[in-house]
C-alpha cells in the first residue's frame, strides 16, 4: 500500500487516490455522523481542517442529527470546493420518537423527498452518491415498508436521470442484494466490516470483481460498548507498538489494505483524532503484518 504525498501545489490524498462515481477521491474521507452533537464551532473547525488535509469526500446524511449535520457542513465548506464529493442517505428520516431518532422512509416517493431535503440543507444541486439501507428483509419493519428493491432502484435511477444525484450506492446489504442492483451502476457499498467483523467478505469479493468501490462503516469494531473493539485486540496492539503507530491506525491501515477501491470514512469531532485517522494512510503492512493481523 503506498500513500500519495503532496508536492508543491498539489492537493495531498490521505490514503492513496482511487475514484468514486467517477470522481477522484482520497482513499480516507470522512465521516459526518460524529457532529450531530455538540457546539458548532469545534464540528466547522473540524471539517474545515479536514478539507485543508486533502478530505475530499464526505458521508453525511438529513437524519444525521435532523438537519444539523448537514447544516454545519454547509456552514463550514459552501460554496463547496469543486473537487468535494459529497456522498449521502436515503432509506430513513428523523422521528424524535423513534429508535435512535429515526424511522424507515423506504417509499419511492419518501427517497425523493429525503433526497431533496439534503439537498436544500446542504444548499447543493446535487449529490455525487446517494446511499440506500433497502430494508424489506429487515425484521419488524411496518408492512407499509416492505417496498419492492426494484421500485426503489428504479426511483434512484429516475433521481440520477434527472441530475440530483450522480450514483447509487447501497448499505446493509448482502451479497444476493448487490447482485441483483449491479445492472442499476452500483458504485460503491457501505457495510460494517472490520478485522472483528469480517461477514461482509462475500460482499468484499463481489465489489472487487465489479469494481465497486467499498465504503464499510464501523472499521475499527461496533460503537455498541458490548460489542468487540480492533484497538483492543492483542495482536492489533503489538503490531501498533512495533510500527509506532495507534492501534486504532493499525485498523484503519488493514481495511485500506483489502484493495485499492477501498475507501475509509472515519468520524471524529477532534482536530488532533482527524489527523491520527488521516495518518493511517501513511501505514504501510507488508504480507508478515497482515498475516499476523488476520491470524
Amino acid at each position: 500500500m503506498t500513500t500519495t504525498r503532496s508536492t508543491s501545489g498539489a492537493r495531498p490524498h490521505p490514503g492513496g487516490l482511487t475514484s468514486l462515481a467517477g470522481r477522484p477521491v482520497a482513499r480516507i474521507g470522512y465521516g459526518a455522523m460524529q457532529l450531530e452533537h455538540g457546539d458548532d464551532e469545534p464540528a466547522l473547525a473540524v471539517l474545515r481542517r479536514a478539507v485543508e488535509l486533502g478530505v475530499d469526500h464526505i458521508d453525511t446524511a438529513e437524519f444525521y442529527g435532523a438537519g444539523r449535520v448537514n447544516a454545519r457542513i454547509r456552514v463550514a465548506l459552501h460554496p463547496y470546493p469543486e473537487h468535494l464529493v459529497l456522498a449521502g442517505k436515503v432509506g430513513a428520516t428523523s422521528d424524535p420518537g423513534g429508535q435512535y431518532g429515526l424511522r424507515p422512509a423506504q417509499k419511492p416517493a419518501e427517497l425523493r423527498s429525503e433526497l431533496e431535503a439534503n439537498l436544500r440543507t446542504l444548499g447543493a444541486e446535487r449529490l455525487d452518491v446517494v446511499n440506500i439501507h433497502p430494508m424489506y428483509r429487515t425484521q419488524g419493519i411496518p408492512a407499509d415498508q416492505r417496498v419492492d428493491f426494484d421500485d426503489q432502484l428504479a426511483e434512484l435511477l429516475a433521481l440520477r436521470d434527472a441530475g440530483l444525484l450522480g450514483g447509487i450506492g447501497l448499505s446493509h446489504v448482502d451479497a444476493d442484494q448487490l447482485r441483483h442492483a449491479l445492472p442499476a451502476g452500483v458504485v460503491c457499498v457501505q457495510n460494517a466490516y472490520s478485522l472483528v467483523d469480517r461477514s461482509s467478505e462475500p460482499v468484499l469479493d463481489l465489489c472487487r470483481e465489479h469494481g465497486i468501490a467499498w465504503v464499510p462503516y464501523f472499521p475499527l469494531g461496533s460503537g455498541f460498548p458490548e460489542l468487540p473493539k480492533v484497538a483492543d485486540q492483542p495482536a492489533v496492539r503489538e503490531m501498533a507498538t512495533r510500527l509506532g503507530a495507534t492501534p486504532s491506525q493499525v485498523g484503519l491501515a488493514w481495511v485500506l489494505a483489502r484493495g485499492p477501491r477501498t475507501l475509509l470514512i472515519p468520524g471524529t469531532r477532534s482536530i488532533d483524532h482527524l489527523e491520527e485517522n488521516l495518518a493511517a494512510g501513511d501505514i504501510v503492512l507488508d504480507e508478515e503484518a497482515l498475516a499476523a493481523l488476520e491470524g
